[in-house]
C-alpha cells in the first residue's frame, strides 16, 4: 500500500483565490498501516462569515489566536508530501491548500484522488454521494460535521469500506479511471494542468487554423473552468463523425487563455461578447441583432 493523507479544509468560502482556510485535518496513513491525525486552526486574515459560522462552528474568535497558513505551511507540506491525497470533492480542497502554498511561497503538486468520484464509479446505483449521504449508507461514525479532522476521519472510513465492500480491480479500475491523463494536444505545454482554475470564468482556446497560427478557436464559459477546459481533452477520445469536428479543434490547441469570473450569468455575458468580437472558428456565429 501506498502513503496515503486523507485531508479536509474549512474555509471562509468556495472560491481559492479570495478566500482562506481555517482549519486543516490529515489522516496521515503509511505504507505500513500505521495512522496518524493532525488538526490545526488557521487564522485566515479576514473576518469570518455568519453563514461560515454556522456551517462550521469555527468562530472568528476561535482563531483570533491560531497562526496564519503561512506559519504552518512547511509542516503542512511535509505531511503531504510523497502521499496520494485523498478527499471528499478534492479539486475543492487540492485547489484551495495550493493555492495558500503559493502565497507562502511553496509549490505543491500531488496526485489527488476525489472519494465523490470513486463513490460514483463504485456504487453507480446510488444518486446521492455527497459525505452526508456517504455517512448514511455506509453508517460512517461522525464525531462531528464540517469540522476538518471529523470529515477527513470519514473519508478515511469510507476508504476502508470500500475495500470491504468492493474486490481489488474494481478499486483499481476506479482509480485508474480517476488518473488517466488527458489527451492533450502535442503543442500545449503540458504545465498548464497545474495552473487551471477550480472557479468559473471564461476560457479562449486559440491555436492554428486554415493554415494560420494562434487563431481564435474557441469560447466558452464554465462554473468550473478546470474541469470544462479538460473536457475537451478525454484520455479515451470519443469516436464517431459527429465528434471529429470537436477532436479536430481539440487537436489544433495550442495556447489557452481564461478570466476568472465568479458570476456565472456575467461569464455567459463575457462568453458572447468574445465571441462576437474574436469570432472564433469552432464557434457558432452570433445571429445579427
Amino acid at each position: 500500500m501506498s502513503a496515503l493523507a486523507f485531508v479536509d479544509l474549512e474555509t471562509t468560502g468556495a472560491t481559492a483565490a479570495s478566500d482562506h482556510i481555517t482549519e486543516v485535518g490529515i489522516v496521515e496513513v503509511d505504507a505500513d498501516g500505521t495512522v496518524r491525525e493532525w488538526q490545526q486552526l488557521v487564522n485566515p486574515g479576514v473576518p469570518i462569515s455568519s453563514f461560515i459560522q454556522q456551517l462550521t462552528g469555527i468562530s472568528n474568535a476561535m482563531v483570533a489566536a491560531a497562526p496564519p497558513f503561512a506559519t504552518i505551511a512547511a509542516e503542512v507540506f511535509a505531511r503531504l508530501q510523497g502521499r496520494l491525497f485523498i478527499a471528499h470533492n478534492a479539486r475543492f480542497d487540492y485547489g484551495f491548500l495550493k493555492q495558500e502554498f503559493a502565497r507562502a511561497g511553496l509549490t505543491f503538486r500531488a496526485t489527488a484522488l476525489c472519494t465523490v468520484k470513486l463513490s460514483r464509479d463504485l456504487y453507480p446505483d446510488y444518486k446521492r454521494h455527497s459525505l452526508d449521504a456517504l455517512i448514511e449508507r455506509h453508517q460512517l461514525r461522525a464525531a462531528a460535521r464540517h469540522r476538518a479532522l471529523a470529515d477527513a476521519q470519514l473519508v478515511h472510513q469510507f476508504w476502508q469500506k470500500i475495500h470491504v465492500d468492493r474486490s481489488r480491480d474494481e478499486i483499481a479500475a476506479a482509480l485508474d479511471l480517476q488518473h488517466a491523463n488527458p489527451a492533450l494536444p502535442p503543442g500545449l505545454d503540458p504545465a498548464i494542468l497545474d495552473q487551471l482554475p477550480e472557479s468559473g470564468g471564461v476560457y479562449l482556446f486559440y491555436g492554428e487554423h486554415l493554415g494560420l497560427s494562434d487563431q481564435p478557436l474557441y469560447v466558452g464559459h464554465a462554473r468550473d473552468l478546470r474541469s470544462r477546459i479538460l473536457s475537451h481533452f478525454p484520455a479515451l477520445p470519443p469516436s464517431g463523425g459527429k465528434h471529429e469536428r470537436k477532436l479536430k479543434m481539440a487537436q489544433a490547441v495550442r495556447r489557452i487563455v481564461w478570466e476568472e469570473i465568479a458570476n456565472n450569468e456575467s461569464a455567459q455575458e463575457r462568453e458572447k461578447a468574445l465571441i462576437c468580437s474574436l469570432l472564433p472558428a469552432y464557434n457558432r456565429k452570433p445571429k445579427r441583432s
